[in-house]
């Protein structure tokens, strides 16, 4: 296999044979907030988040950025090509000087080269916990996309990096974008406003306190154009079930909307897992319609069935945290009905409020907010914790409002869609808050204990679910 540099800069290809320099950020001890300190490292790049860090120039972050892959596969082209557009747009462009090393050493070559102080990683997730505790072994700071782990396996390793991060006085984090998504927001100060929520129902595993739908969709056309998915995007194995994989946003959420600020313990604090998955079958025709490919590689044999590929990319989970009950569904089809597309809900249930979130048909499949008066409840008493809680959400955002919907005791929260960042923009939030702790030094010891507890959740989950397959 070829190994070796390639050096992209703006406008300029050229190969070279890069000497190591071992001086650089990853044997400083401590970050000071300057400018182009944080120096990042791309780590086998097989997913469009890893180049989305980086739509935007950022004055932490410096322009050089080292690249590790084993080889110029689809994703590393994929990444390399959105990098250059960004440089090359002819609104705000970026400055990016992009150096790849290519080699089946590349891992180990990462680790001893330390070029940067900040591994990114996004891509196939069968490696990732590897990489990840293999660059926290190296002393390097880690921003990784979801998910972290996609089996139990996985979540031990994991277990071991965070601890290992605290012995090389270094920080691992998750790109949980759903944070800075403005309706998310929202609705968490008005589950942590108790004059208006009150506290959050017990609920039942059969009703419970928190529940939420997510409906995604394998094949989907942006701008006229197909989303090419690459073949192992099928394969759980490397991509995890969908139970390990959309869930860690859903989950992520509940914690930091509902126990905000409280650190979970997954040794204490979860009980009373169960869960279910089922597969979305595939034709080969649209396999080769969202991959590309005209023929299944050979890792996706095992899943055929009577000519069909089955990915167990749907399913339900259901669990405790805190003695409070939630319940979670995912489901992949293959492809939305034509003029429809991806859906969610949710329904988080107070003492004193019932807060709904609906994307679906009658909201033009944009994220509504829908605050409901529980039964028993004085309306006149509802509706006005609920003006004087919106008052104080407008003293920091001016642009959200309330008002009744046609259904009794139903609120609508406005929040204008031209207030609303897209996703794509949430990651530059992600990377400026991981970079803020960098350079406290530390981070809330939350952060850590609920991502552990989130994907203690996700896997367990996964490994129930099989086992049910086997009796």
């Amino acid at each position: 296999m070829k190994t070796g540099w390639l050096i992209i800069a703006v406008g300029l290809i050229l190969l070279s044979c890069m000497r190591t320099n071992n001086n650089t950020a990853g044997d400083h001890a401590a970050f000071t907030g300057e400018t182009g300190e944080i120096k990042l490292i791309v780590l086998a790049p097989g997913h469009f988040h890893a180049n989305l860090l980086q739509k935007s120039s950022m004055w932490q972050v410096n322009d050089s950025v080292f690249v590790y892959a084993a080889t110029e596969d689809a994703g590393l082209k994929q990444y390399l090509s959105a990098i250059e557009s960004f440089n090359q747009r002819d609104e705000n462009p970026t400055n990016w000087q992009t150096a790849v090393y290519t080699g089946d050493d590349f891992l180990n070559k990462m680790a001893t080269d330390k070029r940067g102080n900040v591994v990114v990683l996004a891509g196939n997730n069968k490696e990732k916990t590897g990489y990840i505790l293999s660059a926290v072994d190296a002393g390097l700071n880690v921003l990784s996309d979801k998910p972290m782990a996609i089996n139990q396996g996985d979540f031990f390793l994991l277990e071991e990096a965070y601890a290992n991060a605290e012995t090389q006085n270094v920080l691992l984090y998750d790109m949980m974008t759903e944070r800075y998504d403005m309706l998310n927001i929202i609705e968490k100060e008005l589950i942590n406003d108790p004059d208006l929520f009150g506290e959050l129902q017990s609920g039942t595993p059969e009703d419970p306190a928190v529940y939420m739908e997510s409906i995604h969709h394998f094949y989907k056309e942006v701008s006229g154009r197909p989303l090419i998915r690459p073949a192992w995007y099928y394969d759980v194995e490397q991509q995890g079930e969908g139970i390990a994989d959309v869930t860690t946003h859903l989950i992520d959420l509940l914690f930091w909307k509902c126990f905000s600020g409280q650190s979970i313990d997954h040794t204490r604090d979860i009980g009373n897992i169960s869960s279910t998955h089922w597969p979305t079958e595939i034709t080969l025709a649209q396999f080769t319609k969202s991959t590309g490919e005209t023929a299944l590689p050979d890792y996706l044999q095992k899943y055929l069935d009577n000519s069909l590929l089955k990915v167990y990319a749907n399913g339900t989970v259901s669990f405790d945290v805190k003695n409070r009950n939630v319940g979670l569904k995912v489901i992949w089809n293959y492809q939305a009905p034509e003029g429809s597309g991806d859906t969610f809900m949710s329904v988080v249930k107070g003492t004193k409020a019932i807060l709904k979130t609906v994307q679906d048909k009658e909201q033009d499949f944009v994220k509504q907010l829908y605050v409901q008066k529980p039964e028993g409840l004085d309306e006149n008493e509802f509706s006005d914790n609920l003006q004087k809680t919106i008052g104080k959400i407008q003293t920091t955002y001016p642009f959200v409002s309330v008002s009744l919907t046609s259904n009794k005791g139903e609120y609508l929260v406005n929040i204008p869609t031209e207030d609303r960042e897209g996703h794509e923009s949430h990651f530059k939030y992600v990377a400026e808050s991981f970079f803020g702790f960098l350079i406290n030094g530390e981070m809330p010891e939350w952060e850590k204990t609920n991502t552990l507890a989130k994907y203690y959740i996700t896997t367990k989950a996964v490994e129930i679910a099989q086992e049910r397959d086997c009796h």
